[in-house]
């Protein structure tokens, strides 16, 4: 296992900077407009079980932070390689736990904040995220997006499903969102990869 993370740089490659570290495989992020946090998702260890460990909706605080990995397969999870080993204390010093602990093997890609006027007041600012499904789940989950609301410091406080109806009573995905984002009208739309297809999702109130 490797030790991912996340590099800056400049539009011109310069000035190239490890901003943080014990990331595996992050597939969406976004800045929160309101303080300009850093967040992205997280895909976890396979091979561990269909229910752990979980993926992760993560906040970057400050540059220089670690995020688990290797030593946690996915949440507070400890991978098996690395069960029962200490963790360094530098990393140990700067680790941050994951906003969101999310379905195991649910695949959350792309992400971003709602800032539009169609949709209600509750979800102003709230992160919208892709979940593409599992590729080897024997009970497969995912094939959704997923809404998370944040309090007045910024900070997760609830997730739940925002749109599903991309897997059938049998368990196979009709479809597979990879992204979504805000149209200029304040809609939402979502990819996916399985149908060829782009869906707007749209609210009209009583």
């Amino acid at each position: 296992m490797g030790i991912g993370g996340g590099v800056s740089f400049n539009r011109d490659g310069g000035d190239r900077r490890v901003e943080v570290t014990g990331v595996r495989n992050s597939s969406g992020l976004a800045f929160n407009p309101q303080d300009k946090s850093l967040w992205f998702t997280d895909n976890h260890v396979d091979g561990m079980g269909d229910e752990t460990p979980p993926g992760e909706l993560n906040r970057i605080p400050k540059p220089g932070m670690w995020f688990g990995h290797p030593y946690y397969g996915g949440g507070q999870v400890r991978t098996d390689e690395y069960q029962g080993k200490p963790i360094p204390k530098e990393m140990a010093d700067v680790y941050v736990k994951p906003q969101v602990e999310m379905v195991a093997h649910a695949a959350d890609l792309g992400m971003m904040f709602y800032s539009g006027k169609m949709f209600p007041a509750k979800y102003q600012n709230a992160i919208f995220s892709a979940q593409h499904g599992s590729w080897n789940a024997v009970k497969p989950r995912g094939a959704r997006v997923m809404v998370t609301y944040l309090d007045d410091k910024g900070m997760a406080t609830k997730t739940e499903p925002f749109a599903e109806g991309w897997m059938n009573a049998d368990g196979v995905y009709t479809g597979r969102p990879v992204d979504v984002q805000q149209y200029v009208d304040g809609s939402i739309v979502v990819s996916d990869d399985k149908a060829g297809a782009i869906y707007r999702i749209s609210y009209q109130g009583k």
